[in-house]
């Protein structure tokens, strides 16, 4: 209660200022971030804040590694190679369960964004159909392995009756189902406009819209956070709401953002060659992102029941949602980023 009763009163302090992060520099102005897949649109919103200068806005000067999947990612968190980690919110509930306080702390993404597609010429009536199958996701343990091993545990298989395939993102991710490696896939965009676009899959499941993600868990399901450990945020409060207030700005500027907006500012190589595509890959994701910078509670929620379906080692889990997201962080970047 001690280092709760400290972090309120260092918000307190802050929020007093009326001026936040650029008026009171943070404590830590150099900070090392992970993430899994920087260029798939699931994390527009750090690519944007980093090409925008949002980061540098806030003080921060802010080193990006980027890996195979964002299981990699949380590792290098526990790990203590990257202070803060942008990833998908369900590593919060795992954490919880594990005894280690990781926490979100803005949520970027309102719907996974993540979709099931099956490779053309591979017979596909249902979900017992992936019995067997050498199947495609970012990297084993993350997110989109997460969403498969969901699905398959839904329908009543168990989530060993699959092989699940490291592909990475992008461009490896296209090659591996065009070369006829996996017969399945479960990835983001821009993949899956790219795949869909040159016939190679059909899609399955679609969480990309809050219909599909409906559909599928019931419920909202929040994906990409920035998340870290509650001792991080503890010990740089200041730090930590400039970086909360870098990822606000970023979720307003894509509130009115245009495709042709998103794809002038991105990395050329995120294009993949092909500007009209990715452009029409932002369109598809739009949709997905935060438009408040907060986790409902049925979001957590549903979240958890995912994991609970599929994983032994959630199953008697005592997990307090609460302690997964302090958004505490976000509120006060409403009330200073405009």
């Amino acid at each position: 209660m001690r280092r709760f009763a400290v972090l309120g009163a260092a918000l307190a302090a802050f929020a007093m200022s009326g001026f936040g992060a650029v008026a009171q520099a943070p404590e830590k102005t150099r900070i090392t971030l992970g993430v899994g897949g920087k260029a798939l649109l699931y994390y527009l919103p750090l690519t944007i804040a980093e090409q925008k200068g949002f980061f540098k806005d806030q003080g921060l000067d802010v080193t990006i590694q980027d890996f195979a999947g964002g299981s990699r990612s949380l590792q290098a968190l526990i790990g203590g190679s990257v202070d803060v980690v942008t990833g998908a919110y369900e590593h919060t509930i795992r954490m919880q369960a594990k005894g280690q306080d990781v926490r979100a702390v803005i949520e970027l993404g309102r719907f996974p964004g993540i979709a099931v597609a099956v490779k053309k010429g591979v017979k596909w009536d249902g979900p017992a159909d992936f019995k067997g199958m050498k199947i495609g996701v970012t990297a084993p343990g993350s997110s989109t392995n997460m969403l498969m091993n969901f699905i398959m545990a839904k329908s009543g298989l168990s989530p060993s009756d699959a092989a699940y395939i490291g592909i990475g993102s992008a461009q490896s991710a296209l090659a591996a189902i065009q070369k006829g490696e996996i017969q399945a896939i479960s990835h983001l965009e821009p993949v899956l406009s790219f795949l869909e676009r040159t016939g190679d899959v059909r899609i399955v499941y679609d969480t990309r819209t809050e219909e599909g993600t409906r559909a599928l868990f019931g419920g909202s399901n929040p994906a990409a956070v920035l998340y870290l450990k509650a001792d991080f945020a503890e010990k740089y409060p200041r730090t930590t709401q400039a970086l909360v207030n870098a990822f606000y700005k970023t979720l307003v500027w894509l509130k009115t953002a245009t495709p042709a907006d998103i794809a002038a500012t991105v990395p050329e190589q995120y294009l993949l060659g092909d500007k009209d595509l990715y452009m029409l890959a932002a369109k598809n994701s739009q949709p997905s992102y935060s438009q408040t910078g907060l986790i409902p509670r049925e979001g957590m929620q549903s979240t958890f029941d995912m994991l609970v379906k599929f994983d032994p080692e959630m199953k008697d889990a005592q997990v307090d949602l609460a302690k997964t997201f302090d958004d505490r962080f976000a509120k006060r970047a409403a009330e200073l980023v405009k």
